[in-house]
């Protein structure tokens, strides 16, 4: 239901389990308390029973995501030093590669115009500074200035 909002709070650093279709609504809660997280959701029912059972919730109340992040940026503060460091797939820590052991897994204009990479150690997608991250940078700078009162 929020994948694109999970999605950017990997972006953002934040450590987010998005259930797949496999987990029913039991084993999301189970998960949530288990790991002491926070559920957010835009399902009622989920977010009552949550609550029932004391796991912290934050109600979505929106389908627009930058209505979504600002909500999440309300209630969670972003920590600067954790922006772009987890893989926005599997939500895995990502880790620094030197630029030799890269050479072959990007394309070779990547490899002669970047020199940071990363690497997700559980799914091994790679990651550099170029236009989709400029883009990302660009639009959390937006979310912050044009924070909601």
């Amino acid at each position: 239901m929020l994948g694109s909002l999970a999605k950017w709070l990997r972006i953002f650093g934040y450590d987010t389990f998005y259930p797949d279709a496999t987990l029913n609504d039991d084993m999301v809660l189970q998960v949530a308390q288990h790991e002491k997280r926070t559920l957010i959701s835009r399902d009622k029912e989920l977010l009552f029973r949550a609550k029932k059972i004391l796991i912290p919730v934050l109600d979505i109340h929106t389908t627009n995501l930058t209505e979504q992040l600002h909500q999440v940026l309300k209630e969670i503060p972003l920590d600067e030093n954790t922006i772009l460091t987890r893989c926005t797939l599997c939500n895995t820590p990502l880790h620094s590669l030197e630029k030799e052991a890269i050479k072959d897994k990007v394309p070779e204009k990547v490899y002669q115009t970047r020199n940071e990479f990363w690497v997700c150690p559980a799914c091994s997608k790679y990651y550099w500074k170029g236009t989709h991250y400029e883009n990302m940078i660009e639009k959390i700078n937006t979310l912050r200035q044009n924070e909601p009162s």
